[in-house]
């Protein structure tokens, strides 16, 4: 009797700064919509219920809703409105720019909303990669002025101590310092190197739209519209 596989586990890449912001505009909308609702007169709570029914979902999708799902065999992408679903054999590569995007071998590109790029993230790790990296020369420089200097009147004795605070003083960083989306990025590439070839890894792009977002969003635009012109 053959046991089944058990199914791969995803790695799930969200946005922080998303998620938190979020929540803070879902939270001024339905205090200010609710309020409406209920305190309101006229055709005032109407507005407001349409409002809400088109607000609602739409901030949900940009902010809580995208996400991005890894493991083994494949890539999925959860966006606003889409969720595509990606075979590692099928995705040509993964480039950075102003934005994260994944491209498929077929020409098609679909944006990471959920790993946006931060330019500030990025400055601020090559400010902390360059003042480590200056930290590590200047240690060295010092302990090979020590070793030096201790070496002529102490000899051996002077030689290791200079050695021993050369060597606990610069010490070097033990990979490049990037920034958060960066990082993610190259967690990705390294997945997509090493699995694309795999038989499990293989397969067709799947498009599929997220009608249970579209429609509230478009229902509430709609009646939203209708309040607005017979008003």
């Amino acid at each position: 009797m053959t046991t089944p596989h058990p199914e791969p586990k995803d790695r799930i890449y969200r946005s922080p700064a998303g998620l938190i912001g979020g929540v803070l505009l879902l939270a001024i909308a339905c205090w200010l919509g609710i309020d409406a609702l209920v305190s309101g007169h006229g055709r005032t709570p109407w507005l407001a219920l349409a409002g809400l029914i088109l607000v609602v979902p739409a901030v949900a999708a940009f902010t809580l809703r995208p996400a991005v799902y890894a493991n083994q065999d494949r890539l999925r992408v959860r966006n606003p409105f889409r969720v595509v679903v990606l075979p590692w054999g099928e995705i040509a590569s993964l480039r950075s720019g102003f934005s994260n995007e994944v491209v498929t071998k077929a020409g098609a590109k679909f944006q990471l909303w959920s790993v946006p790029v931060s330019l500030r993230g990025r400055k601020k790790a090559a400010r902390r990669e360059a003042k480590a990296a200056a930290e590590a020369a200047g240690a060295q420089r010092g302990g090979r002025s020590g070793a030096l200097g201790f070496g002529g009147g102490l000899g051996g004795f002077g030689g290791g101590m200079g050695a021993g605070s050369a060597m606990r003083g610069g010490a070097a960083p033990s990979g490049p310092t990037r920034a958060e989306s960066d990082q993610i990025m190259a967690d990705l590439r390294e997945l997509l190197e090493t699995r694309e070839q795999a038989e499990s890894a293989q397969g067709e792009v799947t498009v599929r739209w997220a009608y249970e977002v579209i429609g509230p969003v478009a229902a509430g635009a709609v009646l939203l519209a209708i309040l607005l012109a017979t008003g």
